[in-house]
């Protein structure tokens, strides 16, 4: 894949980049090496290779999925102008 002119600078637009001409010239060098290279990476063989989360081993410390209401309700709550049993109150909007 290579990149033309007119979409390094509809990139640089994109992102808001002002770009002179001899900019996006080099920049249409710097984005077409980086193709490349990612070009190169879709090459190499993976198949069997396990995704990683990182790059030492490590397991994923997991907690009990419980559910419950923090226990600072009225806290929450306390600032409202009006509440009930732990709810906001609020005017109806809709008719």
């Amino acid at each position: 894949m290579s990149v033309d002119l007119a979409t390094v600078k509809r990139v640089a637009h994109l992102a808001r980049i002002r770009v002179t001409d001899d900019e996006a010239a080099a920049l249409q060098d710097e984005l077409n090496a980086i193709l490349g290279f990612v070009e190169q990476l879709n090459e190499v063989d993976v198949e069997g290779v396990e995704p990683m989360t990182s790059v030492i081993p490590m397991t994923v410390k997991r907690r009990e999925d419980v559910v419950d209401d923090g226990g600072i309700a009225d806290a929450v709550v306390a600032n409202a102008p009006l509440t009930e049993e732990n709810y906001f109150l609020v005017p109806k909007v809709v008719e």
